[in-house]
């Protein structure tokens, strides 16, 4: 069974909380273009480059963080969704659309993730996987 770490998880939700807070305050496009990257480098399997990820390990490793395991698939289908978010973001700042909504609806699920560990993707994974073994 493949695990992640979940505190280091929460904490790579916080930064993504805090840089889409800054790309709706600067518009600056470079914000979701990163973050398109570190996505789709953590939900493609290519985690171990991800910045955000080894930001939050060596924030995890410096607080002593107790580390927890977590089933990795939810997570990596959560990071997914997160890549298509930012890709969204990336479009909408392109052709001039507003990106608000979809800024504060990627804000308010790195929130839940971040602050009460609720990882709104896992629980589509796991309905997904539920109800496609159940035909």
């Amino acid at each position: 069974m493949i695990k992640a770490t979940e505190n280091k998880i929460r904490l790579t939700a916080f930064w993504v909380f805090i840089l889409v807070l800054l790309f709706i305050e600067s518009n600056l496009i470079l914000i979701p273009i990163f973050l398109a990257i570190d996505f789709f480098l953590r939900a493609f399997g290519y985690g171990k480059f991800s910045i955000l990820g080894n930001l939050s390990l060596l924030v995890s490793k410096f607080l002593k963080l107790k580390e927890v395991s977590v089933f990795f698939p939810p997570k990596q289908f959560a990071a997914k969704i997160g890549f298509v978010f930012s890709l969204l973001l990336i479009i909408l700042n392109l052709l001039t659309f507003n990106s608000l909504y979809i800024s504060l609806i990627f804000i308010f699920f790195a929130a839940l993730e971040a602050f009460f560990n609720i990882c709104a993707g896992c629980y589509v994974y796991n309905f997904y996987h539920t109800s496609k073994s159940k035909f």
